[in-house]
Protein backbone atom coordinates (compact mmCIF):
# COMPACT_ATOMS: atom_id res chain seq x y z
CA UNK A 1 0.00 0.00 0.00
CA UNK A 2 1.47 3.47 -0.95
CA UNK A 3 2.46 5.53 2.37
CA UNK A 4 2.29 9.25 3.74
CA UNK A 5 5.34 10.29 1.53
CA UNK A 6 4.20 9.07 -1.46
CA UNK A 7 0.80 10.23 -1.49
CA UNK A 8 2.76 13.98 -1.08
CA UNK A 9 4.80 13.52 -4.11
CA UNK A 10 1.49 12.44 -5.86
CA UNK A 11 0.66 15.58 -8.01
CA UNK A 12 -2.72 15.16 -8.13
CA UNK A 13 -2.91 15.08 -4.11
CA UNK A 14 -0.78 17.80 -4.01
CA UNK A 15 -2.93 19.98 -6.49
CA UNK A 16 -6.57 18.67 -4.82
CA UNK A 17 -4.42 20.14 -1.50
CA UNK A 18 -3.98 23.22 -3.28
CA UNK A 19 -8.27 23.19 -4.28
CA UNK A 20 -9.28 22.22 -0.88
CA UNK A 21 -7.24 25.14 0.83
CA UNK A 22 -8.11 27.60 -1.96
CA UNK A 23 -11.93 27.21 -1.58
CA UNK A 24 -11.28 27.27 2.21
CA UNK A 25 -9.60 31.16 1.92
CA UNK A 26 -12.49 31.47 -0.27
CA UNK A 27 -15.67 30.68 1.69
CA UNK A 28 -14.30 31.98 4.99
CA UNK A 29 -15.39 35.42 5.02
CA UNK A 30 -18.97 34.47 3.35
CA UNK A 31 -19.37 32.18 6.45
CA UNK A 32 -20.06 34.76 8.16
CA UNK A 33 -23.07 35.49 7.10
CA UNK A 34 -26.09 33.68 7.95
CA UNK A 35 -28.04 33.58 4.95
CA UNK A 36 -25.34 31.82 3.03
CA UNK A 37 -23.54 29.37 5.25
CA UNK A 38 -26.28 26.80 3.61
CA UNK A 39 -24.83 27.57 0.63
CA UNK A 40 -21.11 28.01 2.01
CA UNK A 41 -21.86 24.46 3.39
CA UNK A 42 -23.10 22.88 0.09
CA UNK A 43 -20.08 24.26 -1.51
CA UNK A 44 -17.41 23.02 1.03
CA UNK A 45 -18.84 19.55 1.04
CA UNK A 46 -18.52 19.33 -2.87
CA UNK A 47 -15.00 20.52 -2.75
CA UNK A 48 -14.13 17.74 0.07
CA UNK A 49 -15.88 15.29 -1.90
CA UNK A 50 -13.81 16.18 -5.29
CA UNK A 51 -10.56 16.15 -3.26
CA UNK A 52 -11.13 13.35 -0.85
CA UNK A 53 -11.96 11.34 -3.84
CA UNK A 54 -8.64 11.55 -5.33
CA UNK A 55 -6.58 10.66 -2.05
CA UNK A 56 -9.11 7.48 -1.98
CA UNK A 57 -8.79 6.64 -4.98
CA UNK A 58 -5.19 6.86 -4.59
CA UNK A 59 -4.61 4.46 -1.62
CA UNK A 60 -6.54 6.24 1.48
CA UNK A 61 -7.15 2.83 3.19
CA UNK A 62 -2.94 2.50 3.73
CA UNK A 63 -4.00 5.03 6.32
CA UNK A 64 -6.61 4.86 9.48
CA UNK A 65 -7.59 8.38 9.32
CA UNK A 66 -7.88 11.32 6.43
CA UNK A 67 -4.41 12.40 5.55
CA UNK A 68 -5.84 16.32 5.25
CA UNK A 69 -9.04 16.97 4.89
CA UNK A 70 -10.65 18.61 7.88
CA UNK A 71 -14.14 20.46 8.10
CA UNK A 72 -13.72 23.86 9.73
CA UNK A 73 -16.08 24.52 12.44
CA UNK A 74 -17.83 26.89 11.06
CA UNK A 75 -18.85 25.43 7.41
CA UNK A 76 -21.43 23.28 9.04
CA UNK A 77 -24.96 23.47 8.12
CA UNK A 78 -26.98 24.26 11.06
CA UNK A 79 -29.62 21.21 10.42
CA UNK A 80 -27.25 18.32 11.15
CA UNK A 81 -23.32 17.37 11.67
CA UNK A 82 -21.48 16.07 9.11
CA UNK A 83 -19.94 13.22 11.19
CA UNK A 84 -20.39 11.74 14.39
CA UNK A 85 -19.18 9.00 16.04
CA UNK A 86 -19.97 7.23 19.12
CA UNK A 87 -19.30 3.85 21.23
CA UNK A 88 -20.82 1.68 23.34
CA UNK A 89 -18.58 -0.43 26.05
CA UNK A 90 -19.24 -4.54 25.84
CA UNK A 91 -19.92 -6.32 28.93
CA UNK A 92 -19.09 -9.22 31.03
CA UNK A 93 -21.72 -10.41 33.66
CA UNK A 94 -21.25 -10.99 37.11
CA UNK A 95 -24.38 -12.63 38.06
CA UNK A 96 -27.79 -13.75 37.73
CA UNK A 97 -27.22 -13.94 33.79
CA UNK A 98 -30.66 -15.74 32.12
CA UNK A 99 -32.89 -13.85 34.67
CA UNK A 100 -32.86 -10.50 32.70
CA UNK A 101 -35.44 -12.46 29.69
CA UNK A 102 -39.01 -11.56 29.60
CA UNK A 103 -39.70 -15.36 29.63
CA UNK A 104 -38.67 -15.50 32.96
CA UNK A 105 -38.52 -11.74 34.69
CA UNK A 106 -42.32 -11.48 33.67
CA UNK A 107 -43.48 -14.27 35.92
CA UNK A 108 -40.71 -14.08 38.90
CA UNK A 109 -38.41 -10.73 38.36
CA UNK A 110 -35.39 -10.87 37.40
CA UNK A 111 -31.92 -9.65 38.86
CA UNK A 112 -28.82 -9.34 37.19
CA UNK A 113 -24.82 -7.93 38.02
CA UNK A 114 -22.93 -6.80 35.05
CA UNK A 115 -19.93 -4.59 34.55
CA UNK A 116 -19.11 -2.69 31.28
CA UNK A 117 -15.41 -3.05 30.03
CA UNK A 118 -13.18 -0.74 27.97
CA UNK A 119 -13.86 -2.83 24.55
CA UNK A 120 -16.23 -1.08 22.40
CA UNK A 121 -18.73 -0.79 19.66
CA UNK A 122 -17.94 2.02 17.76
CA UNK A 123 -20.20 3.70 14.87
CA UNK A 124 -19.48 6.44 12.28
CA UNK A 125 -22.34 8.82 10.61
CA UNK A 126 -21.51 10.83 8.08
CA UNK A 127 -23.59 12.87 5.56
CA UNK A 128 -23.29 11.40 2.07
CA UNK A 129 -22.92 14.05 -0.92
CA UNK A 130 -25.66 12.21 -3.18
CA UNK A 131 -28.81 10.83 -2.12
CA UNK A 132 -27.94 7.33 -0.88
CA UNK A 133 -27.74 5.31 2.11
CA UNK A 134 -24.46 4.15 2.58
CA UNK A 135 -24.60 0.78 5.42
CA UNK A 136 -20.97 -0.58 6.14
CA UNK A 137 -20.93 -3.45 8.41
CA UNK A 138 -19.76 -7.18 7.28
CA UNK A 139 -21.52 -6.25 4.09
CA UNK A 140 -21.69 -3.45 2.40
CA UNK A 141 -25.50 -1.77 1.57
CA UNK A 142 -26.10 1.06 -1.05
CA UNK A 143 -29.61 1.82 -1.16
CA UNK A 144 -32.16 4.66 -1.80
CA UNK A 145 -34.54 4.52 1.30
CA UNK A 146 -34.70 3.07 4.77
CA UNK A 147 -37.27 0.18 3.92
CA UNK A 148 -34.44 -1.52 1.49
CA UNK A 149 -31.82 -1.67 4.25
CA UNK A 150 -31.25 -5.37 4.65
CA UNK A 151 -29.50 -5.38 8.31
CA UNK A 152 -32.98 -5.71 10.74
CA UNK A 153 -31.51 -3.67 13.58
CA UNK A 154 -30.27 -0.61 11.62
CA UNK A 155 -33.47 -0.20 9.57
CA UNK A 156 -35.43 -0.28 12.64
CA UNK A 157 -33.44 1.85 14.66
CA UNK A 158 -33.88 4.51 11.53
CA UNK A 159 -37.19 4.04 11.70
CA UNK A 160 -37.28 4.42 15.32
CA UNK A 161 -35.58 7.40 15.29
CA UNK A 162 -37.49 9.14 12.20
CA UNK A 163 -34.41 9.54 9.77
CA UNK A 164 -35.52 8.88 6.33
CA UNK A 165 -33.47 11.67 4.17
CA UNK A 166 -31.24 9.45 2.07
CA UNK A 167 -27.93 11.04 2.66
CA UNK A 168 -26.10 9.10 5.80
CA UNK A 169 -23.49 6.50 5.85
CA UNK A 170 -23.02 4.42 8.79
CA UNK A 171 -20.05 2.45 9.19
CA UNK A 172 -19.62 -0.26 12.24
CA UNK A 173 -16.54 -1.76 14.20
CA UNK A 174 -15.80 -3.29 17.43
CA UNK A 175 -12.49 -3.85 19.03
CA UNK A 176 -13.88 -7.34 19.66
CA UNK A 177 -16.45 -9.57 17.05
CA UNK A 178 -19.60 -10.80 17.65
CA UNK A 179 -20.96 -14.01 19.27
CA UNK A 180 -17.99 -14.00 21.76
CA UNK A 181 -20.66 -13.32 24.41
CA UNK A 182 -19.40 -10.15 25.51
CA UNK A 183 -23.07 -8.60 24.55
CA UNK A 184 -22.17 -7.03 21.52
CA UNK A 185 -25.61 -6.63 20.15
CA UNK A 186 -26.32 -4.23 22.36
CA UNK A 187 -23.96 -2.43 22.78
CA UNK A 188 -24.33 -2.17 18.82
CA UNK A 189 -27.95 -1.03 19.02
CA UNK A 190 -27.24 1.21 21.60
CA UNK A 191 -24.35 2.65 20.16
CA UNK A 192 -26.37 3.27 16.55
CA UNK A 193 -29.35 4.96 18.35
CA UNK A 194 -26.77 7.17 20.29
CA UNK A 195 -25.21 8.37 16.41
CA UNK A 196 -28.87 8.69 15.24
CA UNK A 197 -29.78 10.67 18.36
CA UNK A 198 -26.71 12.74 18.31
CA UNK A 199 -28.03 13.47 14.33
CA UNK A 200 -31.05 14.49 15.02
CA UNK A 201 -29.80 16.44 18.27
CA UNK A 202 -32.16 14.47 20.53
CA UNK A 203 -31.23 14.73 24.37
CA UNK A 204 -32.07 10.90 25.61
CA UNK A 205 -30.78 9.39 28.78
CA UNK A 206 -29.29 6.00 29.50
CA UNK A 207 -32.55 4.45 30.10
CA UNK A 208 -34.43 5.88 27.43
CA UNK A 209 -31.40 4.80 25.56
CA UNK A 210 -31.40 1.21 26.94
CA UNK A 211 -35.41 0.64 26.46
CA UNK A 212 -35.53 1.48 22.75
CA UNK A 213 -32.73 -0.98 22.01
CA UNK A 214 -34.61 -3.56 23.98
CA UNK A 215 -37.69 -2.44 22.02
CA UNK A 216 -35.79 -2.59 18.41
CA UNK A 217 -34.12 -6.46 19.37
CA UNK A 218 -36.98 -7.87 21.83
CA UNK A 219 -39.88 -6.77 20.30
CA UNK A 220 -39.69 -5.75 16.43
CA UNK A 221 -37.74 -8.47 15.83
CA UNK A 222 -38.57 -10.93 18.06
CA UNK A 223 -35.19 -11.96 19.38
CA UNK A 224 -35.27 -14.52 22.78
CA UNK A 225 -32.62 -12.27 24.20
CA UNK A 226 -32.58 -10.37 27.58
CA UNK A 227 -32.39 -6.66 28.61
CA UNK A 228 -29.03 -6.72 30.56
CA UNK A 229 -26.49 -6.16 27.59
CA UNK A 230 -28.59 -2.69 26.17
CA UNK A 231 -29.03 -1.45 30.19
CA UNK A 232 -25.18 -2.26 30.79
CA UNK A 233 -24.09 -0.94 27.04
CA UNK A 234 -25.81 2.36 27.86
CA UNK A 235 -25.62 3.17 31.49
CA UNK A 236 -21.59 1.49 31.90
CA UNK A 237 -20.06 0.82 35.26
CA UNK A 238 -20.80 -2.15 37.56
CA UNK A 239 -23.94 -2.34 37.69
CA UNK A 240 -27.07 -3.48 39.52
CA UNK A 241 -30.02 -4.67 37.54
CA UNK A 242 -33.85 -5.36 38.86
CA UNK A 243 -36.50 -6.46 36.75
CA UNK A 244 -40.13 -6.38 37.40
CA UNK A 245 -42.39 -8.27 36.22
CA UNK A 246 -44.64 -5.43 34.90
CA UNK A 247 -41.48 -3.90 32.66
CA UNK A 248 -39.81 -1.51 34.82
CA UNK A 249 -35.68 -1.87 34.95
CA UNK A 250 -34.14 -0.40 38.46
CA UNK A 251 -30.65 -0.25 38.61
CA UNK A 252 -27.98 0.85 40.75
CA UNK A 253 -24.02 1.50 40.78
CA UNK A 254 -22.52 -1.32 43.01
CA UNK A 255 -21.29 0.06 46.27
CA UNK A 256 -17.15 -1.32 45.57
CA UNK A 257 -14.53 -0.04 46.98
CA UNK A 258 -11.69 1.54 45.69
CA UNK A 259 -9.16 -0.94 46.97
CA UNK A 260 -12.18 -3.71 45.45
CA UNK A 261 -12.48 -2.14 42.02
CA UNK A 262 -8.46 -2.54 41.29
CA UNK A 263 -8.73 -5.72 42.74
CA UNK A 264 -11.20 -6.76 40.49
CA UNK A 265 -9.10 -5.24 37.53
CA UNK A 266 -6.10 -6.82 38.51
CA UNK A 267 -7.49 -10.29 38.87
CA UNK A 268 -10.27 -10.96 36.77
CA UNK A 269 -8.90 -12.14 33.25
CA UNK A 270 -10.46 -13.09 30.03
CA UNK A 271 -9.46 -15.78 28.06
CA UNK A 272 -10.82 -16.57 24.58
CA UNK A 273 -11.56 -20.07 23.47
CA UNK A 274 -12.05 -19.46 20.12
CA UNK A 275 -15.50 -20.39 19.75
CA UNK A 276 -18.38 -18.28 18.22
CA UNK A 277 -21.87 -18.76 18.31
CA UNK A 278 -25.01 -17.39 18.27
CA UNK A 279 -26.83 -16.28 22.08
CA UNK A 280 -30.11 -16.57 19.91
CA UNK A 281 -30.12 -20.10 19.26
CA UNK A 282 -28.85 -20.98 23.00
CA UNK A 283 -31.48 -18.57 24.33
CA UNK A 284 -34.02 -19.97 22.52
CA UNK A 285 -34.20 -23.37 24.29
CA UNK A 286 -33.96 -21.47 27.85
CA UNK A 287 -37.03 -19.11 26.03
CA UNK A 288 -39.00 -22.01 25.37
CA UNK A 289 -38.96 -24.10 28.18
CA UNK A 290 -39.66 -21.05 30.94
CA UNK A 291 -42.21 -20.26 28.37
CA UNK A 292 -43.55 -23.63 29.13
CA UNK A 293 -43.13 -23.63 33.09
CA UNK A 294 -40.49 -26.24 32.93
CA UNK A 295 -39.72 -26.71 36.32
CA UNK A 296 -35.85 -27.78 35.90
CA UNK A 297 -35.08 -24.35 33.93
CA UNK A 298 -37.35 -22.47 36.39
CA UNK A 299 -35.21 -23.87 39.64
CA UNK A 300 -32.36 -23.10 37.90
CA UNK A 301 -32.71 -19.73 36.82
CA UNK A 302 -34.18 -19.26 40.64
CA UNK A 303 -30.96 -20.44 42.11
CA UNK A 304 -29.10 -18.40 39.57
CA UNK A 305 -31.08 -15.28 40.67
CA UNK A 306 -30.34 -16.12 44.09
CA UNK A 307 -26.25 -16.30 43.25
CA UNK A 308 -26.33 -13.21 41.64
CA UNK A 309 -27.60 -11.36 44.86
CA UNK A 310 -25.00 -13.70 46.52
CA UNK A 311 -22.23 -12.15 44.46
CA UNK A 312 -23.42 -8.52 44.94
CA UNK A 313 -23.71 -8.95 48.24
CA UNK A 314 -20.08 -10.49 48.23
CA UNK A 315 -18.47 -7.71 46.35
CA UNK A 316 -20.04 -4.69 48.42
CA UNK A 317 -18.52 -6.37 51.12
CA UNK A 318 -15.21 -7.04 49.49
CA UNK A 319 -15.25 -10.52 49.79
CA UNK A 320 -13.81 -11.61 46.31
CA UNK A 321 -12.56 -15.14 47.11
CA UNK A 322 -16.27 -16.00 47.89
CA UNK A 323 -17.19 -14.12 44.95
CA UNK A 324 -14.71 -16.70 43.11
CA UNK A 325 -16.18 -19.04 44.56
CA UNK A 326 -19.87 -17.93 43.59
CA UNK A 327 -18.52 -17.90 39.86
CA UNK A 328 -17.87 -21.85 39.78
CA UNK A 329 -20.97 -22.99 41.55
CA UNK A 330 -22.63 -20.60 39.29
CA UNK A 331 -20.90 -22.16 36.17
CA UNK A 332 -20.62 -26.12 37.18
CA UNK A 333 -25.00 -25.63 37.49
CA UNK A 334 -25.27 -23.59 34.11
CA UNK A 335 -23.55 -26.91 32.45
CA UNK A 336 -26.51 -28.57 32.96
CA UNK A 337 -29.22 -26.26 31.74
CA UNK A 338 -28.89 -27.74 27.84
CA UNK A 339 -26.65 -29.81 26.18
CA UNK A 340 -24.75 -26.81 23.97
CA UNK A 341 -23.74 -25.10 26.69
CA UNK A 342 -20.16 -26.24 26.95
CA UNK A 343 -18.01 -28.62 25.34
CA UNK A 344 -14.88 -30.91 26.23
CA UNK A 345 -12.29 -28.72 25.32
CA UNK A 346 -13.74 -25.38 27.75
CA UNK A 347 -14.29 -27.93 30.40
CA UNK A 348 -10.76 -29.06 29.83
CA UNK A 349 -9.42 -25.70 29.60
CA UNK A 350 -11.93 -24.63 32.72
CA UNK A 351 -10.26 -27.51 35.29
CA UNK A 352 -6.61 -26.53 33.78
CA UNK A 353 -7.44 -23.35 34.93
CA UNK A 354 -8.97 -24.04 38.15
CA UNK A 355 -5.60 -26.58 38.79
CA UNK A 356 -3.04 -23.24 38.02
CA UNK A 357 -4.18 -20.44 39.81
CA UNK A 358 -7.82 -19.53 39.44
CA UNK A 359 -10.30 -19.47 42.42
CA UNK A 360 -13.07 -19.48 40.43
CA UNK A 361 -14.50 -18.79 36.88
CA UNK A 362 -17.22 -19.37 34.23
CA UNK A 363 -18.20 -19.48 30.24
CA UNK A 364 -19.22 -15.35 29.64
CA UNK A 365 -22.85 -14.84 27.81
CA UNK A 366 -25.67 -17.24 26.82
CA UNK A 367 -22.73 -20.06 26.83
CA UNK A 368 -21.46 -22.46 23.98
CA UNK A 369 -18.55 -20.44 23.40
CA UNK A 370 -16.64 -17.11 23.46
CA UNK A 371 -14.83 -15.96 26.79
CA UNK A 372 -13.67 -17.74 29.79
CA UNK A 373 -13.12 -15.57 32.51
CA UNK A 374 -11.74 -16.75 35.73
CA UNK A 375 -10.88 -14.86 39.15
CA UNK A 376 -7.09 -15.27 40.00
CA UNK A 377 -5.16 -16.15 43.16
CA UNK A 378 -1.91 -16.28 41.20
CA UNK A 379 -3.07 -14.30 38.04
CA UNK A 380 0.80 -15.52 36.94
CA UNK A 381 0.50 -18.93 37.43
CA UNK A 382 -2.69 -18.70 35.57
CA UNK A 383 -1.49 -17.25 32.55
CA UNK A 384 0.95 -19.02 32.00
CA UNK A 385 -1.01 -21.94 32.40
CA UNK A 386 -3.76 -20.88 29.61
CA UNK A 387 -0.90 -20.20 27.06
CA UNK A 388 0.20 -23.09 27.09
CA UNK A 389 -3.11 -24.52 26.10
CA UNK A 390 -3.06 -21.73 23.22
CA UNK A 391 -5.53 -19.67 24.64
CA UNK A 392 -5.09 -15.92 23.92
CA UNK A 393 -6.02 -13.46 27.08
CA UNK A 394 -7.85 -9.95 26.29
CA UNK A 395 -6.59 -7.97 29.16
CA UNK A 396 -9.18 -5.04 30.28
CA UNK A 397 -10.21 -2.38 32.63
CA UNK A 398 -14.22 -1.29 33.40
CA UNK A 399 -15.81 1.58 31.49
CA UNK A 400 -18.10 4.20 33.71
CA UNK A 401 -19.53 6.31 30.90
CA UNK A 402 -21.61 3.53 29.22
CA UNK A 403 -22.31 5.18 25.51
CA UNK A 404 -21.24 8.32 24.39
CA UNK A 405 -20.82 10.17 21.47
CA UNK A 406 -17.06 10.12 20.91
CA UNK A 407 -16.84 13.11 18.25
CA UNK A 408 -18.72 15.45 15.71
CA UNK A 409 -17.55 18.19 14.09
Amino acid sequence: MPNDESLRNYGAHRKALELFDLVVADLTPLAKEPALQRLVSQQFASTDSVASNIEEGFGRGSRPVPFHFHSPSHFHSSSHFSMIITRSPLRVSLGGGGTDLPSYYREFGGFVVAAAIDKYVYITKHRTFQPEIIIKYSKLERVRSVNQIEHPIIREALMLVGITDPHIELTSMADIPGGTGLGSSGSFTTALLKALHAHKKNIVSPAELAEQACDIELNKLGEPIGKQDQYIAAVGGITAFTFHPDGRVEYRPCAVSEETLFNLEDNLLLFFTGYSRSASAILKDQNDRSKRSDPAMLDHLHFTKELGRQSLAALESSRLEEFARLMDVHWQRKKTRSSGMSNAPINDWYDHAMAHGALGGKLIGAGGGGFLMFYAGDKTKLRHAMREKGLQEVRFRFDFEGSKVVAQN
